[in-house]
């Protein structure tokens, strides 16, 4: 299943004055091209994704993937992201310095799917690993959970070839379930988030991933394991 999220940018998305510079027409046009190529990078991989996801369903009797979702940062999630590393908003910047403009995050089954489709992503010649940090082995500080890889991803346009980045996010059903209610909890509930919700997050985050790996057992019919 492949769920798209919005964030593709249009000129007429953009506010254009005539009291505007011709530095600022250029940008805001410059934003447009941004966001059809990284859009074409990222048809690219997720085309990638759904390939492998059709040989699992017609070769084999379990899929690595569970649903894949896909988006576009939008404009004001770029300009922000510049802003907080301290760098004019410029397109030379954004092609040099945000790598998850495009981004896809695959949900999996189990925690064993994850390196599973991790090998042969890495192996893939269709594109090239530029970075990969595995957040499962080493969970940030919040709990926080999951395997991301930034990935250039060519595409044909009528100028010649050009590679994109694409981060890949590649999660179980229950570190996606963790993901979304702390980003709820932490920045969109009108409640005070406070270090007692934090420490309370790490405690959940650890249990899910525990059962992440008695899940694991139960498929692989593995007698029960006290994880250390």
């Amino acid at each position: 299943m492949m769920i798209e999220k919005s964030g593709s940018i249009r000129l007429k998305d953009i506010p254009i004055s005539s009291r505007m510079t011709a530095e600022e027409q250029e940008l805001a046009a410059g934003m447009v091209r941004v966001t059809h190529l990284y859009r074409s990078a990222l048809k690219v991989a997720v085309t990638q994704m759904e390939i492998l996801d059709e040989e699992f369903a017609r070769l084999y009797d379990h899929s690595p993937i569970h649903h894949i979702e896909y988006r576009i940062k939008t404009l004001d999630s770029i300009i922000d992201k510049l802003h907080r590393r301290g760098l004019e908003v410029t397109i030379d910047n954004i092609y040099a310095h945000i790598q998850d403009v495009a981004g896809i995050r695959v949900i999996c089954n189990y925690l064993d799917d994850i390196y599973y489709l991790r090998s042969l992503l890495t192996r893939s010649e269709s594109y090239t690993v530029l970075r990969e940090v595995d957040y499962i082995k080493q969970p940030k500080d919040t709990g926080y959970r999951s395997l991301h890889l930034i990935v250039n991803v060519p595409i044909v346009i009528s100028e010649g070839t050009m590679v994109l980045p694409v981060e890949i996010q590649l999660r179980t059903i229950a570190m996606d379930m963790w993901a979304s209610l702390e980003h709820e909890l932490r920045y969109k509930s009108d409640r005070r988030f406070t270090d007692e919700d934090a420490a309370r997050l790490r405690l959940c985050s650890d249990a899910i991933s525990e059962i992440d790996r008695e899940m694991q057992d139960i498929y692989q019919g593995n007698e029960p394991q006290y994880h250390a």
